[in-house]
This record gives structure tokens, sequence and C-alpha cells, in this order.
């Protein structure tokens, strides 16, 4: 059966001579990673010279480009059947735009990235750094348009704060921002007065903003090491707060993000204790084979999602984490950098600002603290109107 949405990259592979003409005959590079396939499981790097591009660079981003790196692991650039491959992905934060000298005699960039639909994945600002490099240096920026997995209603999350901008949140939008990677270029062509004819997005056909991931009828391919399926994808907008401290996110097992805990984490009684609309918690033992708690025993939840319509995932972790906090003496913030920040901890990077790692530290009551972190302002999505493509 064929899948109801067409991406960018399958128009692309089906010769829609709308697209074509877009890449015939000219020199490109190609932004891209494990899940930039069409329907068929092709990956654009084949799909672009059959449609008759000189494909004359390839960029890959955080987890390189062909997916291989954990998480924070800079890449290095590499060769492959004599194409240039360069790394979007090093050691300091200049190392995220792509150099000057790689972009040279390029006469457009295609851009063809899967992303989850939450703020902290940094794929979106890998593909905001490449379209302001590429506007800079006269080159087009070409993206594949693609679903956002969580759909282009529901928002959760204030957006990002001054002061608290970094890699995971470059620009201001919600936690779960509701938006697909065309439509956050089309922001960042406006907030940076990039000239609209920098940028030409190629949108799907079939797509609508009530669809999740397994509406649009296409493959699942992990984009990054840690998000193998779309039940990781729905649980990572407050999943990924657990980063911010020094509690397993269940990185090392096989199901990371939706298992979680710690050593000293009681899951039966934070099983018991709260309750979500739309999931449930389920206690777990688990011993992850790398990163934190790497060959030590649990003790955490398994988070199952029965309701993604109505499952609200960055007000469910930020609860849990409280009830931990409170629980356990042994709980934690981490304190070490994070992605490329070493002067604010990365839980306040993660959630815009101090107020809930202030409060947890303090012991203080947070059930209005999370209700007014998870909710999206009103002047935010009147601000979107005018991004969005669907």
């Amino acid at each position: 059966m064929a899948p109801k949405v067409e991406t960018g990259l399958g128009r692309l592979s089906s010769l829609d001579v709308d697209v074509v003409r877009l890449v015939r005959g000219r020199r490109v590079g190609l932004l891209a990673h494990p899940a930039s396939v069409d329907s068929s499981l092709r990956h654009a790097e084949l799909v672009l010279p059959a449609a008759g591009a000189r494909l004359c660079a390839l960029f890959g981003p955080e987890h390189g480009y062909t997916g291989q790196a954990q998480d924070m692991k800079s890449v290095v650039g590499a060769a492959a059947d004599a194409i240039p491959v360069r790394s979007m992905y090093g050691e300091t934060f200049e190392d995220l735009s792509p150099r000057p000298e790689w972009l040279a005699g390029l006469d457009a960039v295609v851009i063809d990235l899967q992303d989850v639909g939450s703020r902290y994945y940094t794929f979106v600002w890998s593909a905001a750094l490449m379209l302001q490099a590429c506007a800079r240096a006269g080159v087009e920026c070409i993206v594949l348009d693609r679903p956002n997995p969580l759909g282009g209603l529901v928002m959760e999350g204030l957006p990002q704060r001054s002061g608290y901008r970094s890699f995971v949140g470059l620009y201001d939008v919600p936690v779960r921002h509701a938006l697909t990677i065309g439509e956050i270029l089309r922001m960042v062509c406006e907030l940076e007065s990039v000239a609209s004819s920098a940028l030409h997005v190629v949108p799907m056909l079939g797509y609508r903003r009530s669809m999740l991931f397994p509406d649009t009828g296409l493959p699942w391919v992990l984009p990054s090491p840690n998000m193998p399926t779309f039940e990781t994808a729905l649980v990572y907008p407050g999943g990924c707060l657990i980063e911010g401290t020094n509690l397993s996110e269940g990185r090392g097992t096989t199901r990371p993000f939706e298992l979680w805990g710690a050593p000293f984490v009681d899951g039966a009684r934070l099983a018991r204790d709260i309750q979500f609309q739309g999931a449930s918690l389920r206690p777990a033992t688990f011993e992850p084979t790398f990163h934190k708690h790497r060959q030590a025993t649990c003790g955490g939840v398994q988070l199952h999602v029965s309701d993604a319509q109505q499952f609200r995932s960055f007000a469910a972790y930020l609860r849990m984490l409280a009830w931990v906090a409170n629980d356990a003496e042994a709980f934690r913030f981490r304190v070490e950098p994070y992605e490329y920040v070493s002067d604010r901890p990365a839980i306040d990077l993660l959630t815009g600002g101090t107020e809930f790692r202030k409060a947890l530290t303090a012991r203080q009551p947070t059930d209005e603290l999370v209700s007014w972190l998870a909710e999206v302002p009103l002047d935010f999505a009147e601000r979107r109107e005018s991004w969005l493509l669907y």
C-alpha cells in the first residue's frame, strides 16, 4: 500500500518535474542522516544523482552522516566514494556551521533531515546554521520537507528565553513545537532577515497537521542511535529532561527515554504515586550497557503510552523528576558541560530557565510551576501562522 504522505524526497524520487528542476544539472551538497530515505527506503544520496543532480559534498549533523555516533560525541569528516563527508558536529560551537570553503563551488545544498518534533533535537538547528551559512555564501538552500512525527497541532512548553539559548534550543520555540523542518527554516528566514530567495522548501503532498507519524504510512527509520521508534519520539519532549540529571535516561537499553531510573529510584512507589492521562507507568529494573550507571542495576519505570493524542510528555516528566528529587537524596542535576555550554546547568537549557531547578533544589511545591512551564503562550501560536505550510 502506498503511503498517505509523499515527502519532499519522495517527490524527487518519483521525478516530480517541479522538484527535479531544482537540482538537475546543478552542483549540490546534501545534509542528511540515515533516515533521509524515501518510502522505498532509498537514501537521498542515491535519489539526487538519479534526478540529475551532481552530488559534490555530503554533510552530517550530530551523530554523523551515517548515524553511528552516540550523543555529544564529536564526529570527524571522511570520504565516501570520492565525495567528501563534512561533519557539522565537532569540538566547538563553531564546528556546528559549515566552513565557507566547504560551500565553495556549490550551486545549492539540499537538506533532508527527519526531525522528531522537540526543540532539543539538534537536527533542525544544524539545518538553521546551514541555511545561514548558505545565505552568506550565495548558495541556495533546498529543503525536502518531512512530517513532524508528533503532528502539527499540539504544542507543549514555554519557548526558550534570552540567556538560555543553545544547541538544544537556538530559537524561541516551544519544547514540542508542532512545526516541520521546512516551517522552522521559514521562521529562521524571518527572524534573521534572510532573503526569501535563499530558501526553497519542497512541501509534502497529502500531509495534514493532525497526523502523527503512524498516520503518514511512511516507514520509521531511526534518525539517531537512541530514537529507535515512534514511541521514543512521543515521550522525548519530556524524556530528554533526564539528560539534565544523574538519572539514566535509558541509553544503553533498547527503550531509551521510555525506560529510565537509577540505582536509588524506587520505581514501584513512583508508579503508584503518579498517574497520567494517556499513559501508564510500569515499575522496571534494568542495567544499562553503556552511558550513565553503566552495568549497574537501576530501579525505575517504563512509560507506556496508551493514547498518543492525549498524552503530554513534557509535563509528565517534569512531575516525575520532581517526585524523584523529593524522594531520593542521591538525586542531582548534571553539572558537566552540555552541548557546548559550561556556565549554565543542562536542566536550565532544557527547560529554558532556572525556575524548575531552583524549585526542586529548595524542595518547593511544583504543581503550579509545572503548569506554567508546560503552557504555550498565545502569542507564539499567533506568530507562527506566517511560517506554516500546511
